[in-house]
């Protein structure tokens, strides 16, 4: 969908640092988190903003946060809303986006909330967010009208696939609304009997999708590498079919066919790194592609591996299952925010790699993914290991506290990177970057 990537527009910058912003704020409530459950006498020191308040404003800051507001520099390039009149529109968008998480955040503090996890909107706070996302959605509306005559050689399939976008983002602030109702269904469902093969390989399928639309948006395809993307998008299709084909019925995760049918998503182990070589990318990209696909090969063989009958067992509602989510979290998705992120800011994506911050990230999440999976594992054995205070429990949550420093660390020196980046644009005058930009 991009033609060329010439010096970032200031749309993408702002996103950036929003989303940075946001990625601190979570870490360092991680941070008091885990300093609060090795010395949990602290907690009376926090009055009525405990630590299960804090940990709902901690999870929707990394959601909501950082792991959306820069893919809204994403769709700001794709739609190219950041480029002529359009442009002044960004940041208001994104303004308002945190805004409304920061209202969120405080109504979360003081104990409102729909009780569902990721769901938790309430109050004002349950409008103003919905109303933030119809203001991206009214943005990129108007861009794509301007903008359609001018989709370059993907021509009328670009327009298709931007126009089903557009559908698509307009049921989000609905949907959020609603499902944020506490009467619509409730916050622990009676007939849900955990993961099933069914559920797992649907949602595995979703994240395929994100990683097979992604780089249309910024990258151009290889025209001699065709096969791996042709490739690619049939065993998409055929994984979804054998998806649909699975039965509903039983809600256990036992049945051969379920866990077989989800282990058919190794194939992507070797197939997802020749995909993303089929697109050209910015040299700086190179070391957070493949820290990406490193991620999603552990994200892969653990989810796998942990569906199996008695793993799961062992690992159901314990720190491991913890470490899975983490993996996917701060290994995959950040990863794969930050290669979108450094694509799009081109040279000025050196922000996010220097090899001390990129290394500290990565060896701090991998940190914490083996300290709390033995964590888990020792839980599932003994329920009363995370209460307990014991020098084996406290051991590894003291080096789950310094994995949790070392991911802060990191992400402070990106934001202030990203701030010397955005006081440079601010005091700029206005260029014709936006407009030039393909």
């Amino acid at each position: 969908m991009l033609s060329a990537l010439p010096a970032p527009p200031r749309a993408v910058v702002f996103a950036a640092w929003h989303g940075l912003f946001w990625l601190v704020f979570a870490n360092a409530i991680g941070v008091m988190l885990a300093v609060l459950l090795l010395l949990p006498g602290l907690n009376p020191w926090l009055g009525e903003w405990t630590y299960g308040r804090w940990m709902m404003v901690h999870m929707n800051a990394m959601l909501y946060g950082w792991s959306s507001l820069p893919m809204l520099g994403f769709l700001f390039r794709v739609y190219r809303a950041d480029q002529r009149a359009t442009a002044a529109w960004c940041r208001p968008v994104l303004w308002a986006w945190s805004g409304a998480l920061a209202l969120g955040a405080f109504t979360w503090l003081n104990g409102n909330s729909s009780g569902k996890l990721f769901l938790d909107w309430s109050g004002p706070a349950r409008v103003a967010f919905p109303l933030a996302a119809l203001a991206l959605w009214l943005l990129l509306t108007i861009a794509f009208f301007w903008n359609r005559q001018s989709d370059g050689e993907n021509g009328q399939l670009a327009k298709v696939a931007k126009f089903f976008g557009l559908i698509v983002l307009l049921a989000v602030p609905v949907a959020l609304y609603i499902a944020s109702s506490p009467s619509i269904y409730p916050a622990i469902n009676p007939d849900a009997g955990g993961p099933t093969g069914t559920s797992q390989l649907e949602s595995s399928l979703a994240v395929v999708l994100i990683l097979l639309l992604v780089p249309y948006g910024v990258a151009r395809r290889r025209k001699e590498r065709v096969a791996p993307v042709r490739v690619a998008w049939i065993l998409f299709v055929a994984e979804s079919l054998l998806c649909a084909s699975l039965s509903r019925a039983d809600i256990s995760h036992r049945i051969p066919s379920q866990f077989m049918s989800l282990g058919a998503m190794v194939l992507w182990l070797p197939l997802a790194p020749a995909y993303y070589q089929a697109f050209q990318w910015h040299p700086n990209t190179r070391g957070w592609r493949r820290a990406m696909l490193v991620w999603w090969g552990m994200l892969v063989v653990s989810g796998w591996i942990y569906f199996l009958p008695g793993v799961l067992d062992h690992f159901k509602f314990t720190d491991g299952l913890v470490g899975h989510s983490f993996t996917a979290m701060a290994g995959f998705l950040s990863a794969l925010i930050i290669l979108v992120l450094v694509q799009l800011l081109g040279e000025d994506g050196w922000i996010f790699t220097r090899r001390w911050s990129f290394h500290v990230w990565n060896w701090g999440v991998l940190g914490y993914i083996v300290v709390i999976t033995i964590a888990g594992w020792l839980e599932g054995s003994n329920p009363a290991f995370t209460i307990v205070l014991t020098p084996t429990r406290n051991l590894l949550y003291i080096l789950r506290l310094l994995t949790g420093i070392l991911m802060l660390v990191a992400s402070a020196e990106w934001l202030r990177a990203a701030f010397v980046l955005t006081a440079g644009l601010a005091s700029a005058p206005a260029t014709n970057i936006q407009e030039n930009a393909a």
